[in-house]
């Protein structure tokens, strides 16, 4: 089969679509796809770089999400998948290849009124931000969210089911492309990041008190001005650190306001944790996006061979939403 291998750690060119071994046969509790579009994560840039060590057991391939078809079960999957069936998946890796093998418990069905294509763009987002800010922060309806990176694939997404949700939108971005988009989504207070104090106008926006959670990207950048935006009983997640691990902070405000921080990724999850949050998306999100209310955001689709130029895209922040990347089948 042809999949995207990454040569050695480094820029984006050492990205290489080439034929790889098949895989092998399902084993218990997994399916076999044959991948419709895998989407374009932060994390599989890192893990180009060499900066990600990988789950044991996790392909070598990037690619931690993915539409498809399934071709094959394994034994004991559950009766409610079969051959045929369409899906979107949350993957360990190996979703930068036309096939992947995927434990059931982390398959998704295709949401009626979405495209196999775009649904590729749905596992990750979805997870990660039910994950975060509602299963772990318990952000809830009538309080107020900010997120950082509000025109990325988390941001876009996270806009739309707060919304959905009740919840008072805070975004930051970089451009007036990009706040114009988020107010489309349905932001209510868009920050351009670039030429105001975003502490300043959440402060300005709540009348003094901030915000009640903050989804945060950035790391030790903005550790100090997130504790300075959050209400009492705050509550901030940090996903990423493209702001840097290091910081020098004034814990105070956590003590006058009782604030948590909360830091968690997706992918060094176990398999059961994992399963636990996809039940809790289908359960709680999927619905959303059935009526309509929740999108995916689809910036730009890619074939597969042109995975050098889809991790240049993401590392030049200039793309609104998802990327995907398309295998072209040959069989």
């Amino acid at each position: 089969m042809r999949a995207v291998a990454i040569a050695r750690p480094g820029a984006a060119e050492v990205l290489e679509e080439r034929e790889v071994d098949d895989l092998p046969a399902p084993g218990e509790g997994e399916v076999l796809l044959e991948v419709a579009a895998a989407g374009v994560n932060r994390t599989d840039t890192v893990q180009r770089q060499g900066g990600y060590t990988l789950p044991p057991g996790a392909s070598p391939y990037p690619g931690v999400e993915c539409s498809g078809t399934i071709l094959a079960l394994g034994a004991n999957v559950p009766p409610r998948w079969a051959v045929g069936d369409q899906v979107c998946a949350l993957l360990n890796g190996g979703g930068y290849a036309e096939k992947v093998v995927v434990p059931a418990g982390l398959l998704l069905p295709v949401p009626e009124g979405v495209s196999l294509t775009d649904a590729a763009g749905l596992a990750e987002v979805a997870c990660t931000v039910w994950s975060t800010v509602f299963m772990t922060s318990h952000l809830s309806p009538g309080e107020s969210f900010l997120i950082h990176g509000g025109s990325s694939g988390i941001g876009t997404f996270a806009i739309q089911v707060a919304k959905y949700l009740g919840i008072k939108v805070f975004i930051t971005a970089g451009s007036g492309e990009k706040l114009a988009a988020c107010k489309g989504l349905g932001a209510d207070v868009c920050i351009n990041y670039k030429t105001e104090d975003f502490v300043e106008r959440v402060k300005e926006e709540t009348n003094g008190k901030g915000v009640d959670v903050i989804l945060d990207n950035m790391g030790g950048a903005y550790l100090q001005r997130n504790l300075n935006s959050l209400a009492v009983d705050g509550r901030l997640f940090i996903i990423g650190f493209m702001g840097g691990t290091v910081t020098e902070v004034n814990l105070q405000p956590m003590l006058a306001r009782r604030l948590t921080i909360q830091v968690a990724g997706l992918r060094s999850r176990s398999l059961a944790n994992k399963a636990r949050i996809i039940s809790e998306v289908e359960k709680n999100v999927w619905p959303a996006i059935v009526s309509g209310k929740v999108k995916p955001v689809i910036y730009k689709t890619l074939p597969l061979s042109e995975a050098v130029e889809a991790h240049k895209l993401m590392e030049s922040s200039s793309h609104i939403g998802k990327i995907l990347l398309i295998p072209v089948h040959d069989w």
